[in-house]
């Protein structure tokens, strides 16, 4: 056998595998949908499914195109002043809800996107491409963060016409309140702490500290407001 022969069957023999192994890439990227894409997003996936009329492959295939892109994201953990100072910082914002519900929503939006980058995620000045990465490792709360932003936006829109009664500060509250699962995760020393137990699609909640949860706890934001004159 010539040696110019065996080179063209070694040629094909490595284009034959190269095939078989790209076949086996896509059929394992295929098999991530379902139950898989559910457990790794949780209620991100139902919204996502709900977001395009219960088209469930549609909503699959935009949330594995999130996955590709930022499955590999890597947290930066946060070193212990970090972690107080964000935690001294919504505790403040906490305390300005009393008296300035929108200016509140919107410091702790700008809060929450600074907390993500200093995390790993891209920049807060890429809202759309930092919640789509947050959506993937922290699928559970997620939601917390698109509602308080676009609360925050909607503030900014209408602030010189004031909160417009007891319904708007209500529903700023809420937001901030359900923001909160969010910052809590992106503040805890605990790795791993976001991710929810397969088949259950709720995180469970670790050992944290009496003291920690008590700086979070959102006192202010039941304390009732005097009325205005």
């Amino acid at each position: 056998m010539s040696t110019g022969l065996i080179i063209l069957l070694i040629v094909i023999a490595a284009v034959v595998v190269l095939g078989a192994a790209t076949a086996l890439v896509v059929r394992g990227r295929g098999r991530r949908g379902g139950p898989s894409l559910q457990r790794r997003f949780g209620p991100e996936y139902d919204r996502t499914v709900a977001l395009y009329d219960g088209d469930t492959q549609a909503a699959e295939r935009e949330l594995t195109e999130r996955l590709e892109r930022h499955g590999d994201l890597r947290e930066r953990p946060l070193d212990g002043a970090e972690r107080q100072r964000y935690t001294d910082r919504w505790t403040a914002v906490q305390e300005h809800f009393v008296d300035s519900p929108r200016e509140a929503v919107a410091e702790a939006d700008r809060l929450l996107g600074e907390l993500a980058a200093a995390r790993g995620y891209p920049d807060g000045g890429r809202y759309d491409e930092q919640l789509a990465a947050l959506s993937v490792h922290h699928g559970d709360h997620v939601e917390g963060y698109r509602r308080l932003h676009r609360a925050a936006r909607a503030g900014a829109g209408d602030a010189a016409g004031g909160t417009g009664g007891t319904g708007g500060t209500e529903e700023l509250r809420s937001a901030l309140l359900e923001a909160r699962a969010l910052f809590d995760d992106l503040t805890s020393a605990e790795p791993g702490r976001h991710r929810a137990p397969a088949g259950t699609g709720r995180p469970t909640p670790p050992p944290a500290s009496r003291s920690h949860a008590r700086s979070h706890a959102p006192w202010a934001l039941h304390r009732s407001r005097p009325k205005e004159s």
